[in-house]
C-alpha cells in the first residue's frame, strides 16, 4: 500500500518505519532539511513540507500520490492563533480532488471534550470552537473515506509523564489520567490500515485511568525524578474519564499497555 504521511515527528517517524517494515511504501514529510536523511535510513521518501499556513513545496503533489493520507501535525497555537491548523489543513485540501488520496486517517486528540466529571465516550459533546474539531469536521465533509482518532495523552519513549513535573507542586494528583503509549497507536493505526476501519471516530486512549500521583509516584521511583509536592485542590477540579470501549468492541484491539502504570520507557 502506498502511504504518505505528513508530520513524520515524535508519532509519524515510528508509524512511518513500522510501516516501511511491514511492506508498505511510506513518503514522509517534515519541516526540516536536517532531518531528511533520518527518513531515507529507514526506507521513508523524504519530502520538505512546510505551512505558513499555505503548502511551502512544489512537490506536494509527488507527496500526496498515494492511496493513504496519514495527517499526523500537531495543532500550533500561541503566536500563530488557535485557527493557524485549521489553516494549515485548509490549504492541504486543495490539492486532494488532484491527489491519489481514497483513505484519510487523522489524529486528533481527547482534548476536544470538555470535562463532565465522568466517562466520556464518541457520543458525548465536543467543544465546537475547538480547531481539531473545525479539522475534523473539514475531514469529514470530503469524499475520501476518513477515520478520526483522538488521542489521549501520548507517552512512551522520551515522553515521560514525571519529567514535566519533577519538584514542582501540583494540585491535580488525584485526577485520573487518559494516556496512551505510543507503540499502542502504531499498533492501532496499522490495525485500520490492515482491517479497513473507515469512516469511524475512535477515542484512542489506555482501557485503565489511574490518578495522576501514581503515576509520577512510580515514574521517579523508576526513572531517578525529584518527586512532585501534591497539594490538596482548595476547590474541585475538573475532569474526564475518556472511554477506549467503542474502538475495543468494534476492532477487537487488544492494548499493548492497557495500563499506564506499565508504560516503557526508553
Amino acid at each position: 500500500m502506498k502511504i504518505s504521511i505528513l508530520g513524520c515527528g515524535w508519532l509519524g517517524f515510528p508509524l512511518g518505519k513500522h510501516l516501511v517494515e511491514n511492506g508498505h511504501s511510506v513518503k514522509g514529510s517534515t519541516t526540516s532539511e536536517s532531518k531528511m536523511p533520518l527518513l531515507s535510513a529507514v526506507g521513508i521518501q523524504p519530502f520538505l513540507l512546510k505551512f505558513s499556513p499555505q503548502v511551502e513545496s512544489k512537490n506536494i503533489l509527488n507527496f500526496l500520490n498515494s492511496e493513504v493520507l496519514i495527517i499526523c501535525i500537531p495543532p500550533r497555537a500561541g503566536k500563530y492563533g488557535e485557527d493557524f491548523h485549521v489553516q494549515q489543513i485548509e490549504s492541504l485540501l486543495k490539492y486532494l480532488p488532484l491527489s491519489a488520496v481514497k483513505f484519510i486517517i487523522y489524529t486528533s486528540s481527547t482534548s476536544v471534550y470538555p470535562d463532565l466529571n465522568r466517562e466520556v465516550t464518541e457520543e458525548d459533546k465536543v467543544i465546537e470552537n475547538h480547531a481539531l474539531i473545525k479539522v475534523e469536521n473539514l475531514l469529514k465533509s470530503l469524499p475520501q473515506n476518513v477515520t478520526i482518532l483522538r488521542c489521549g495523552g501520548l507517552m512512551g519513549g522520551e515522553r515521560i509523564p514525571a519529567k514535566y513535573f519533577a519538584g514542582k507542586t501540583i494540585n491535580t494528583g488525584k485526577i485520573p489520567v487518559n494516556y496512551v503509549h505510543q507503540e499502542d497507536v502504531i499498533q492501532i493505526i496499522s490495525m485500520i490500515l490492515e482491517k479497513g476501519f473507515w469512516n469511524e471516530t475512535f477515542n484512542v486512549v489506555s482501557p485503565v485511568h489511574p490518578k495522576r500521583e501514581e503515576i509520577y509516584l512510580k515514574n521517579c521511583r523508576e526513572l531517578g525524578f525529584s518527586i512532585p509536592i501534591f497539594e490538596e485542590p482548595t476547590e474541585e477540579i475538573p475532569f474526564k474519564i475518556i472511554s477506549p470501549q467503542k474502538l475495543i468492541l468494534q476492532t477487537g484491539y487488544t492494548f499493548i499497555y492497557a495500563n499506564p502504570l506499565d508504560f516503557r520507557y526508553l
